[in-house]
């Protein structure tokens, strides 16, 4: 196996595990954002530049990291979460999500109806 691949494959699993964890944070607005910052820190992110991020330049930063299309439609799942947990700035939130599932679309170059409807129920 070339040593990009490898490497690339251990970035795909580092990222991956983060993911895993920032999913299965209970996010509750009022209580603050500590615990989402220092798992958000591991991908250059803290919750209040992420909701600063316009959603190209999120979806830009997702690229520079060279988060795959599973990666950032996970990340998407995340960012849906927390717009369904806020209860200010929910549009906010749903935009970034919806900016991700269509650069997913796009570039991936395959469609998906799973990720169309995640587009059609952020939209809503």
């Amino acid at each position: 196996m070339p040593l990009t691949a490898r490497l690339r494959d251990e970035d795909n699993e580092r990222i991956n595990n983060i993911l895993k964890r920032l999913i299965g944070l209970d996010y509750v607005p009022e209580t603050g954002t500590d615990s989402i910052d220092q798992i958000l820190a591991e991908i250059d992110l803290t919750f209040e530049n992420l909701f600063d991020l316009t959603p190209e330049n999120l979806v830009l930063h997702l690229k520079n990291l060279n988060f795959d299309w599973e990666n950032a439609e996970q990340f998407a799942d995340f960012v849906v979460s927390v717009s369904n947990r806020s209860n200010e700035n929910q549009l906010h939130w749903k935009q970034k999500a919806i900016a991700v599932y269509n650069y997913i679309q796009s570039e991936s170059k395959v469609f998906s109806f799973a990720i169309s409807a995640k587009i059609a129920a952020a939209k809503k």
